[in-house]
């Protein structure tokens, strides 16, 4: 019989395409998850992977059992969702995940209200660019620039960003060739960095950082014009450069799974955010 801890890091390499990311996700270090999977392959006696010089590649018995782990996976997840709704007190983690800047400037500033309510909650916030998967419980709540797709989702639009070009009031105030802040190649696809490319004419950026907080205190240095949304520059003292009609909106969406949305602590959180974080976006 094969250890579940083995396969839970296994269906963890999986998921993430390595050993190292899999490491981060489940806290270990990545010869942990080399060793587990060395152990599973030795329990089934099967051949999982194919350890080449640089990463671990899947064999056809791999992708196998990673069927089998990720239906498994799934029904403990269902199991622990079940046993949640039957709690009758707001007590326990919330996992919420939400871009940096948001849960930053925004969120973290209005939980105390929420803590003092309930006492025995524990929040725990993950600033996540990527889309952190609500049926792998690597958030309980997320929220997210663009509307959840997943069938197993409860998504509610929780409000709008309004983004415009901003730079610091001394660097408006000087002469020369405008120079761009904006995002690096992972964020190329991004609505902003397409709207801010839009309006500069795809001139080359003198400074790209995939962090918005680091392009924020950039302009506020006077390097030069960035795309933020109006709260993280009113923040760092930026005024509007262009024309007030230059903006742009991106939509803000609360996503929960549909098995968990009524446990106690999950709908405290999220009835938290529709009644206090809400009314400080746009609407």
């Amino acid at each position: 019989m094969f250890d579940w801890e083995d396969l839970r890091h296994f269906s963890a390499f999986i998921s993430t395409g390595s050993l190292s990311a899999a490491a981060r996700q489940l806290g270990v270090d990545h010869a942990t998850v080399a060793r587990r999977i060395a152990a599973l392959e030795a329990a089934l006696n099967l051949k999982l992977v194919d350890r080449r010089p640089r990463a671990y590649a899947l064999t056809d018995e791999g992708r196998r059992v990673g069927e089998y782990a990720e239906q498994m996976t799934q029904s403990s997840f269902a199991l622990e969702h079940f046993a949640n709704a039957g709690q009758q007190q707001v007590e326990g983690e919330v996992v919420l995940a939400a871009p940096p800047a948001l849960l930053g400037s925004i969120i973290a500033r209005q939980l105390d209200a929420l803590l003092q309510r309930y006492p025995q909650l524990r929040l725990k916030l993950v600033g996540s660019k990527s889309r952190a998967s609500l049926a792998r419980r690597e958030a309980d709540i997320s929220i997210t620039l663009a509307r959840p797709t997943e069938p197993t989702l409860v998504a509610s639009l929780l409000g709008y960003l309004d983004y415009r070009l901003y730079a610091a009031p001394a660097y408006l105030r000087s002469t020369g060739t405008p120079r761009y802040i904006g995002y690096d190649e992972s964020q190329a696809k991004s609505p902003q960095q397409q709207w801010l490319l839009s309006q500069t004419g795809n001139q080359p950026l003198v400074l790209q950082s995939n962090d918005l907080r680091i392009q924020a205190q950039a302009a506020a240095g006077g390097v030069g014009i960035a795309c933020l949304p109006a709260f993280m520059a009113q923040e760092h003292g930026l005024a509007v450069a262009g024309k007030d009609e230059q903006t742009m909106s991106i939509e803000i969406w609360l996503a929960v799974h549909e098995d968990v949305r009524n446990t106690p602590r999950i709908k405290a959180v999220t009835d938290f955010l529709q009644q206090q974080v809400k009314p400080l976006l746009r609407l």
